[in-house]
């Protein structure tokens, strides 16, 4: 919403450049659309790989706490 103000101001003001920027936004948006695609995939790249970094992690937090809890449910046996 706060664009389409903008652009009102802008129609306003200097009504060529609005008509130009107004013509020329989807084929901006076509040429910058290649980039978000890359960005997506390195930003799956990276979580990937963050999920595999961190995977050690979680396996030993989750065997320590299934211990854990045996034991103390042993305790709860013995008295």
């Amino acid at each position: 919403m706060l664009t389409f103000l903008l652009w009102l101001i802008l129609l306003v003001l200097c009504w060529p450049l609005a008509l130009l920027a107004l013509a020329l936004y989807p084929v901006i948006w076509l040429l910058l659309l290649p980039f978000r695609l890359l960005g997506m995939a390195v930003d799956g790249v990276f979580s990937f790989l963050g999920a595999v970094i961190m995977l050690p992690a979680r396996i030993f937090r989750r065997l320590g706490r299934g211990a854990g809890m045996a034991e103390s449910r042993d305790q709860g046996r013995e008295q």
